[in-house]
């Protein structure tokens, strides 16, 4: 990872901030995006400062397609390359089906599926340019498990999947790979924020019996941005502790 460059969506917080932390470790420049909790966000880099890497922090909505392009061309016109993109951000969308808003559907796909396409198509120039570049993109095992209250978050990520191997194959040949992690229940504020009923549904479903380390899911993610995976791509990790095996 030493050298490296990377933008890290949800960089600050849960299972972003985890994969932040592990690629700083491992000398790498990390762009970490977060929606707007600055406070948070300086803590983290103040955290980290002596941690190998570098790290800096922007502020943005990954569903605009103009802020994605201009992350993208900051990043590069600072360090001259873009070697990593993790698209981690996501909001978690809960309703009943029947009772799910327009707005709550739009925000869903908004930020779940249509920001991880604008950031990868952003930055597929200069990984190109570089004939070098790793895309990892973070579903949900709400996509092949489905949930009754979330709909268009399952919907979001199902998408994220198809998107995923689409793009693998269209650059498949341009020295670019592109993966997706699929988590299962871990210890973030999304998890915490979801209806306590849906977490012990949830959990009472584990094999392991227990929510995930954010460190576990982001040493998946780190093998996935590694050299040595030059010959995975299209692939689907999936880090649960066994919940999609179902009952």
């Amino acid at each position: 990872m030493k050298g490296r460059v990377a933008i890290v969506t949800g960089g600050t917080r849960g299972l972003g901030a985890a994969v932040t932390e592990l690629l700083l470790a491992g000398g790498a420049h990390v762009a970490a995006v977060y929606a707007g909790d600055h406070d948070r966000a300086r803590a983290l880099r103040d955290r980290l400062a002596d941690t190998g890497g570098s790290v800096s922090l922007h502020p943005g909505d990954v569903g605009d397609r103009g802020f994605a392009r201009a992350l993208v061309a900051e990043v590069v016109a600072t360090h001259g390359r873009l070697d990593h993109l993790v698209n981690n951000a996501g909001v978690l969308v809960e309703n009943k089906a029947a009772q799910l808003t327009a707005d709550e559907w739009d925000l869903a796909l908004r930020v779940n599926l249509s920001g991880p396409w604008y950031l990868a198509q952003a930055a597929l120039e200069p990984m190109e340019r570089q004939r070098f570049g790793r895309i990892v993109n973070v579903g949900s095992v709400t996509a092949p498990m489905g949930h009754p209250a979330q709909v268009g978050y399952g919907a979001a990520k199902a998408g994220l999947a198809g998107l995923t191997r689409s793009l693998a194959r269209a650059v498949a040949r341009k020295g670019i790979t592109v993966n997706l992690v699929v988590p299962g229940v871990f210890e973030t504020d999304m998890t915490h924020a979801m209806a306590p009923s849906s977490q012990e549904a949830i959990r009472g479903l584990i094999p392991m019996g227990r929510r995930g380390d954010p460190a576990e899911l982001a040493h998946a993610v780190a093998f996935l941005l590694d050299e040595r995976a030059s010959y995975v791509t299209g692939s689907v990790v999936t880090v649960d502790g066994g919940l999609s095996m179902g009952a």
